[in-house]
C-alpha cells in the first residue's frame, strides 16, 4: 500500500461511474446533485491526473473508451469497499439504525411486502427500509454494484454463491377456470395430468417462468403463445378460459380473492421455489441482514400458515 496522496478522489470516481451508467453528463450531474460544469471539471481533472481519456464525447452520446471501461470497473469495486467501510463504522454504533436498501422480485413483492413491512418497522424502529422491485438478474447486478444491501429472491435462480437466510418454501399450484376438465376436484395433481395442456406463463426474465416452464416441459404440457408481464394478467387470462397455469402459493390469496380460479396443489415433491434474503459476500451489513432475515423467516412462516386455507 502506497502512503502518498492519490491523484483522484472518491468523489471524482463517483462522478465517473455515474456518467458511465447514465451515458450523459447532465443526467449524471442530476443524480450526484451537482451542476454539470462542476461534474465535467472534476472528471477532466481525474483524466488529467490519470493520464488517460475515460470518455469519448460528442453532442449526443457519451461512450467509454477501452481504458475508461477498465477504470470504471475498478472504480465500482473501490466505491463499494468505501461504502462498506462507512457501514462498518456505523454498525459499531448501532447495527439496527440507518437505511437498509432491499430488493424484491415482482412475483414476491406484491404478496409479501404488505405483510412483512409493518413487522420490520415494529421490530427495527431505527432502520429505514427502502425497497426496489426488479427481476432477479437486475437485483443481482445491483447487489454486486453496491446499489442494494440485500434482496429477497428464489434460490433456484442464477444468483451465484451468496450468503443468505432461507425464508421458506413456496410451493407451486395448478390454476384453471372453473369449467376446465382438471378443475373438478381438489385432490393433488400429478404431473402427467398436464400432458397436452396449454399452459400460460410469464414473459422472459422472470425466474418463476423458468421454473414453471421446466416443470411443464417435463410433464408434456405446451406453452401458449401469450406471455404475461405479471401474475395479475396471467390469472385474468386463465380465468377467461385461455388456458391453465402454475402460480406460486404466495400469490393465491390475492390473485384469486374473487374465487375466479380453481386451485389444485401438486402431488408430493411437486414444483416449488425457495425464498431467501441474500446479500453481497463480505458485506459490512451482514450483522444487520442476518437478524433481519430471521425476522423475515418468522413473518413468512406465520403468513404461510394463514394462507394454507386459501390454497
Amino acid at each position: 500500500m502506497r502512503l502518498a496522496p492519490h491523484p483522484v478522489t472518491l468523489r471524482q470516481l463517483q462522478y465517473v461511474v455515474a456518467v458511465a451508467d447514465r451515458k450523459s453528463f447532465r443526467k449524471a450531474a442530476d443524480d450526484c446533485h451537482v451542476s454539470q460544469p462542476s461534474l465535467s471539471a472534476q472528471i477532466q481533472q481525474a483524466e488529467e491526473a490519470l493520464g488517460i481519456c475515460l470518455f469519448e464525447r460528442d453532442r449526443r452520446t457519451v461512450t467509454l473508451t477501452a481504458a475508461g471501461a477498465e477504470i470504471v470497473a475498478r472504480a465500482r469495486a473501490l466505491l463499494v469497499a468505501a461504502d462498506d467501510l462507512v457501514d462498518t463504522a456505523r454498525r459499531f454504533g448501532d447495527p439496527f439504525a440507518g437505511t437498509l436498501r432491499l430488493g424484491v422480485i415482482p412475483t414476491i413483492g406484491p404478496y409479501l411486502l404488505p405483510e412483512i413491512a409493518p413487522v420490520l418497522r415494529e421490530r427495527y424502529p431505527k432502520l429505514t427500509f427502502v425497497w426496489t422491485e426488479e427481476k432477479t438478474s437486475t437485483l443481482v447486478q445491483m447487489l454486486g454494484q453496491g446499489a442494494l444491501d440485500g434482496a429477497i429472491v428464489a434460490l433456484e435462480a442464477d444468483i451465484g454463491d451468496r450468503p443468505h437466510v432461507v425464508l421458506g418454501k413456496d410451493p407451486f399450484v395448478f390454476a384453471a377456470a372453473p369449467g376446465h376438465p382438471l378443475a373438478g376436484t381438489r385432490r393433488p395433481l400429478k404431473p402427467e395430468e398436464l400432458e397436452g395442456e396449454c399452459v400460460l406463463l410469464l414473459d422472459d426474465g422472470h425466474c418463476f417462468r423458468d421454473q414453471a416452464l421446466s416443470f411443464c416441459s417435463r410433464a408434456g404440457a405446451e406453452e401458449a403463445g401469450f406471455r404475461a408481464t405479471s401474475l395479475a394478467t396471467l390469472t385474468q387470462m386463465v380465468a377467461g378460459g385461455a388456458g391453465v397455469t402454475l402460480l406460486p402459493s404466495l400469490a393465491v390469496p390475492l390473485e384469486n380473492r374473487r374465487d375466479a380460479l380453481r386451485i389444485r396443489p401438486f402431488a408430493p415433491r411437486g414444483p416449488a421455489r425457495t425464498l431467501a434474503l441474500v446479500w453481497r459476500r463480505g458485506s459490512a451489513l451482514e450483522s444487520t441482514l442476518r437478524p433481519v432475515g430471521e425476522t423475515l423467516r418468522s413473518a413468512y412462516t406465520t403468513r404461510t400458515e394463514r394462507g394454507q386455507a386459501a390454497v
